[in-house]
């Protein structure tokens, strides 16, 4: 063979080794780097734009696609310490000419964290009414949905700004009271009782517990490599005091119960989604839900557990289609008549 030929081989190996070796050493020394990759890959690849918007000194971030048109704005809340991008895997199998805008809740990722603010449910619900009064969201009613904290914060919102909000769909929501404790509250109670804020098990920081978290929020049994389970926990890590504080906040006297004390003014068109082996809030209350408001229909996956935008993405997409698109429908009909 040429040398030069062999030359090229050796410089072209040389040049594709240089990336793969970034890659591997990234995944083994910086696994938290991929995940923010991740995520900033998929944006872009799904068409999601990130943004900030302010009210006075506090800054909102958020993410959109699309421009408000004769269909409802979606307006979509993240659960407790999550952020905006948990719903990506949802965003994929949602219509490109829908406005989708997924806002990073109080204290979480790009917006502000403040020591001085009002991290009750309650709270949370001026902080997101701030935001979509910034966006002007609220020139036309939009269809409003939140999943876990951030389905309680969305259904109270319902209750307190019922002009803003076309129609609502709620993924398996905190805020309500039962009969009685499931396993998970059980535990959670005990530790409140022993004052040990260290192990919320919806808190981890080791690997261990991210993936011991990752089993009781859903049913299917993932299998996350090593690397990735610390790559996890390193992003959380220098939140989980906040997340400690918030979360101290949210199961309060104050906040614990908010949605359950407000369901029955919901008086919007109203979807509940539920995996229906949820271990984290029992699925039994969908059907509370469902009995306080008026208009509402009620979906439970089976096979599925807490994290339903995780577990079930496609079909929670096909669901909030449907939903809409039958209340979008209604409208048109009653506007003829």
């Amino acid at each position: 063979m040429d040398v030069d030929v062999v030359n090229m081989f050796v410089i072209a190996g040389g040049t594709l080794a240089i990336p793969i070796l970034a890659f591997v050493a990234s995944f083994l020394l910086w696994p938290s780097a991929l995940i923010r990759i991740y995520y900033w890959y998929w944006r872009r690849t799904l068409g999601m734009q990130v943004r900030y918007v302010h009210h006075e000194d506090y800054q909102f971030c958020y993410s959109f696609r699309g421009r408000p048109g004769h269909k409802p704005s979606i307006l979509m809340l993240h659960g407790f310490s999550a952020h905006k991008d948990m719903w990506l895997s949802v965003v994929k199998f949602l219509p490109k000419n829908l406005h989708l805008v997924c806002v990073d809740m109080p204290g979480h990722e790009g917006t502000t964290r403040s020591s001085l603010d009002d991290l009750s449910i309650d709270g949370q619900v001026k902080r997101i009414h701030q935001f979509v009064e910034c966006l002007k969201l609220n020139k036309k009613p939009f269809h409003l949905v939140g999943t876990s904290m951030g389905g309680q914060v969305a259904g109270v919102y319902a209750a307190y700004y019922p002009s803003d909000v076309s129609s609502l769909c709620l993924v398996c929501p905190a805020g309500l009271q039962y009969s009685t404790d499931n396993q998970f509250v059980q535990r959670l109670k005990e530790l409140q009782d022993s004052a040990a804020v260290e192990k919320i098990p919806l808190i981890p920081s080791t690997p261990e517990e991210m993936s011991e978290m990752l089993q009781l929020c859903s049913y299917v049994r993932f299998k996350v490599p090593q690397q990735i389970l610390q790559g996890l926990v390193d992003v959380r890590i220098p939140h989980n005091d906040f997340y400690r504080k918030l979360f101290l906040e949210i199961v309060s006297e104050k906040s614990r119960y908010s949605l359950h004390q407000n369901m029955d003014k919901i008086k919007v068109p109203t979807q509940i989604i539920w995996g229906k082996q949820d271990q984290v809030l029992d699925v039994s209350g969908a059907d509370m839900l469902a009995k306080s408001i008026a208009n509402c229909q009620v979906e439970l996956l089976e096979n599925c557990g807490h994290s339903v935008v995780m577990e079930r993405p496609r079909k929670t997409a096909k669901l909030i289609i449907d939903f809409l698109a039958s209340v979008h429908n209604t409208d048109n009909n009653k506007k003829l008549d």
